[in-house]
């Protein structure tokens, strides 16, 4: 029997735009709230790799193709070896943000109990963390948008603070046609040039330094008396804490640190005041900083200030990235997390998951270390012996990343699951060939928290299993049976394992999904119809109100100095995503952006001695790149900008600072201190102005 096409979602970025992909592996868009039918180039190209010639379809072990029954038993056995000289933790987890929520709550499950290990993190550590920290102690839950998407086609005036989205996400622009968007960036991106051609405006603060301009913007709006006091006084806390740290931040003050015109300050301001739909939404630039979370939280600060969180019509939110990022972070891969977004040190938390699984809740561990002290902690006394990794890329993804690198090569075991062979898989002891998006059954939650189902279209390849199966299977050859083998029975017992906890999908079904039903979290019962709108009566404090928190100004973790007198932000382009293990496969990616390369103001090529067009490298204190360069005369002086989805010597992440934030253990991926020096090449710069042109990116995005 001919197998139908299924509807399912886009594997890339969190918008999970709906598609129907066809059992000959085509894929063809169409209508769902996020992308309304449009896809951006990652999505169009997605089914190409489904028979990508470069694709793992037999286990690897010492380098050597083997059969899986020998590579679960040998990978079965040095674990067990290795813990019994060095203790559970000397294994370690890491997972990602693009794996189900099947996946992500089942690999929780097999460190916590069947490898008794607190060692678990992932990859998500690096983009939303954040965030999630500040959204937790400001509305005491984090879900990205606690809106869906649709609410933003009537905004009024909408600030996209370290938001790219005409690059990162296309078809969200969409979504953002009748506002007016104040995009904060160092870059005029693409997204930027949307915003100064249709009346908005583009902030662009020195990088590190938002931090300072939004308390710039409190501070205006404060003294303009744009500040909702009905609203502060029924609905938060904290506000005169916040206020006694902000008001020190004028906003001429705030522009000799942040290079952002106070004038602008106060338009900004005004058109918020002047609006009656409104919203602030933060990304990564924002939030990919040692001061992160601070950060997020001073915008959280500005947007309560005037009213908005809660608020019918506005809002406040954080533009998750990876496709399953918030799931990926709600069902115990994190270190501090377990299930249902509960705590691990909550004892009430810890029972109840304990009996779901059926293990004494003492016996679960944690919680374990973040992803980058995980990594350090490699040949330390103490640290990892064994390294198990699902569906991450660290070895482009991390920060400092030729230390990750020789930190990998100290390992005793490196083994990876992946469907193909990407930087880690090269350097591991065994390579696990597992199933892609479009051949396994799941569900994924997208930016808004609303539930998707994930179809399988078409088979894997034969003798390829699904992570699901090889959880499974490895926990049974540790000696722990009865894990759930079907992703229906997976998502049945998380249900059950996140019941009464902040992120609640105890009421959510297969069959409710599978039926056309649309579904945010929380849903606590069957009959329940999901959450779309979280705050509108409450926040998720006990005493119901939204907490302003006081925070001010911390200077990067490393400022440019005579040696290295430049400042290096990195991000992404259109045409690729996270690490480029996938899109760096695509032909028709790859020959729109082949290569990684550096954008550099002329002035400063100029007295660099960079010719356009030629190669430079870029180095920080901890390894250099080298990247083609582009002149780009819309940048600040100061800065360079990379691209981070390029591997070996290209890789923007030889430069970057593992410096971690206090709460989240984000590292400081947005500033390093760098200095440039020509490789190969003369002449003069010309002015290139991105890696496509603002037309093509303005198009797809209403693709």
């Amino acid at each position: 029997m001919a197998r139908m096409p299924a509807d399912t979602h886009c594997p890339y970025c969190a918008l999970q735009c709906g598609m129907t992909v066809g059992a000959d592996g085509e894929v063809t868009p169409r209508e769902f709230p996020t992308n309304r039918g449009g896809l951006c180039q990652k999505g169009w190209t997605a089914g190409s790799l489904l028979a990508h010639p470069d694709r793992l379809l037999s286990p690897v072990v010492d380098g050597r193709v083997s059969s899986w029954d020998a590579a679960l038993s040998y990978v079965g056995g040095r674990l067990r070896e290795l813990q019994a000289l060095h203790g559970p933790d000397s294994v370690a987890v890491l997972g990602g943000g693009g794996l189900t929520n099947e996946k992500a709550y089942l690999l929780g499950r097999f460190a916590r109990v069947a490898l008794r290990t607190s060692q678990i993190d992932y990859n998500g550590r690096f983009c939303m963390s954040s965030a999630a920290a500040a959204g937790n102690r400001a509305f005491g839950l984090d879900r990205g948008l606690p809106f869906p998407v649709t609410d933003l086609d009537d905004a009024d005036v909408v600030v996209l603070a370290g938001a790219n989205v005409a690059e990162t996400m296309p078809p969200l622009m969409g979504h953002l046609g009748s506002a007016r968007l104040v995009v904060v960036d160092p870059r005029l991106t693409p997204t930027a040039e949307r915003a100064v051609g249709s009346g908005g405006l583009h902030l662009q603060p020195v990088p590190g330094t938002d931090l300072v301009l939004a308390l710039g913007l409190l501070h205006a709006a404060v003294v303009s008396g744009a500040v909702d006091t009905d609203y502060l006084s029924s609905r938060t806390t904290g506000f005169d804490d916040a206020w006694r740290l902000a008001a020190q931040w004028w906003p001429e003050r705030a522009e000799r640190v942040c290079g952002v015109a106070a004038a602008d300050m106060r338009t900004v301001v005004s058109w918020l005041a002047g609006s009656s739909r409104r919203y602030v939404l933060t990304a990564r630039g924002a939030e990919q900083h040692a001061h992160g979370v601070d950060t997020v939280t001073a915008w959280i600060n500005l947007a309560l200030a005037l009213g908005l969180p809660g608020t019918p019509g506005s809002g406040f939110g954080t533009i998750t990235g990876q496709g399953n990022g918030q799931g990926g972070r709600e069902h115990g891969q994190k270190a501090d997390q377990l299930p249902g977004y509960r705590r691990i040190d909550d004892p009430a938390a810890r029972a109840h998951v304990a009996g779901v699984w059926g293990v004494d809740p003492a016996s679960i561990p944690g919680p374990g270390r973040s992803a980058v002290e995980l990594i350090d902690a490699i040949g330390t006394p103490g640290g990892p012996r064994a390294l198990l990794v699902f569906g991450s890329n660290l070895r482009v993804s991390a920060p400092d990343s030729a230390r990750v690198a020789s930190k990998l090569d100290a390992l005793d075991l490196l083994v990876v699951a992946d469907f193909l062979p990407g930087e880690t898989a090269r350097r591991a002891d065994v390579v696990l060939p597992v199933a892609q998006w479009a051949e396994e059954e799941g569900t994924v939650t997208n930016l808004e928290g609303r539930v998707l189902r994930r179809r399988r279209a078409l088979p894997p390849p034969p003798g390829v299993p699904t992570d699901l199966d090889v959880i499974t299977d490895l926990a049974a050859e540790l000696g722990y049976g009865g894990f759930p083998t079907t992703p229906r029975a997976v998502f049945d017992e998380l249900r059950a394992a996140s019941a009464g906890g902040p992120a609640d999908y105890s009421g959510i079904t297969y069959e409710r999904l599978d039926a056309g039903e649309s579904l945010h979290w929380p849903c606590p019962s069957t009959d329940h119809p999901g959450t779309p709108r979280l705050f509108l009566d409450h926040f998720a404090h006990p005493d119901g109100r939204a907490r302003l928190v006081a925070v001010d100004h911390v200077p990067a973790a490393e400022l440019p100095d005579d040696p290295y007198p430049l400042r290096a932000t990195t991000g992404r382009v259109l045409v690729h995503y996270q690490s480029g293990a996938q899109t760096r496969r695509v032909d028709e990616l790859v020959s729109i952006s082949p290569e990684n390369f550096v954008e550099v103001h002329p002035d400063t090529a100029a007295r660099a001695g960079l010719a356009d067009g030629g190669w430079a490298h870029v180095e920080s204190r901890r390894g250099r790149v080298r990247a083609r360069v582009r002149c780009v005369a819309t940048l600040r002086p100061d800065t360079v900008f990379l691209p981070f989805h390029f591997g070996d010597d290209q890789a923007a992440n030889l430069i970057t600072n593992p410096a971690l934030d206090p709460v989240s253990r984000m590292p400081e991926f947005k500033v390093a201190a760098v200095r440039l020096e020509p490789v190969s090449g003369n002449g003069r710069c010309s002015d290139h102005y991105r890696s496509r042109p603002a037309e093509a990116a303005s198009a797809e995005g209403a693709a």
